[in-house]
């Protein structure tokens, strides 16, 4: 897992958090990883940025089969994203 806050042009802080699940490249399946996109963003993204004192206005949750670099792309690579407010101590999904 990689996770780092960005700031954004006009000032908002917005937090990533990359995972690499091998599984994708066999199921390549949205349907099969899309509720493991609040999890981890409730369960593993919040308790991070609250231990680490960060305040982000969103929190990008990303699903990659392999590593990439931030900001590469590879049409061999499957890659899922999912964008979400921080409301109250919850994720809420923010439709791109």
């Amino acid at each position: 897992m990689e996770g780092f806050v960005e700031v954004q042009p006009d000032g908002a802080r917005w937090a990533r958090f990359r995972y690499v699940m091998p599984a994708l490249a066999e199921t390549a399946d949205f349907d099969s990883v899309q509720q493991d996109f609040v999890v981890l963003c409730e369960a593993q993204a919040l308790p991070m940025l609250s231990d680490a004192g960060e305040q982000v206005s969103q929190v990008i949750v990303s699903l990659m089969d392999k590593p990439l670099e931030f900001g590469q792309s590879d049409p061999g690579t499957v890659q899922y994203f999912e964008t979400f407010a921080i409301r109250d101590g919850r994720c809420i999904w923010e439709e791109f």
